[in-house]
């Protein structure tokens, strides 16, 4: 769980360099105090490309064993084709292993 943020930090700057910040927090889809927060840190900021369309197959995915699991529990299904969705996981898991490989 994150910790609850108290503290209010004021920085001055020119329009420029704020229109700057935003757009770099925007790119590495941060808020302007996350990514201030990390980069004030030193720590490593990691964009991983193609990450947008596995999230959402796997959101996607998990919507949809949500339901069948309802049904399933609510006894109105009783025949799934889970070779398909057991091949659905496989690629996505595919496309995470490949996307940590470029990370690393």
């Amino acid at each position: 769980m994150q910790k609850r943020k108290t503290e209010i930090v004021t920085a001055r700057m020119t329009p420029k360099v704020k229109a700057q910040l935003q757009q770099r927090a925007r790119d590495a889809n941060m808020t302007l105090t996350d990514y201030l927060c990390i980069c004030g840190l030193g720590q490593e900021i990691v964009k991983v490309d193609g990450l947008d369309a596995v999230l959402s197959e796997l959101k996607a995915q998990g919507r949809n064993l949500n339901q069948l699991t309802t049904l399933a529990n609510m006894g109105r299904i009783t025949v799934l084709r889970g070779d398909e969705l057991i091949d659905r996981y496989a690629d996505l898991c595919a496309a995470i292993r490949k996307l940590t490989k470029e990370v690393s």
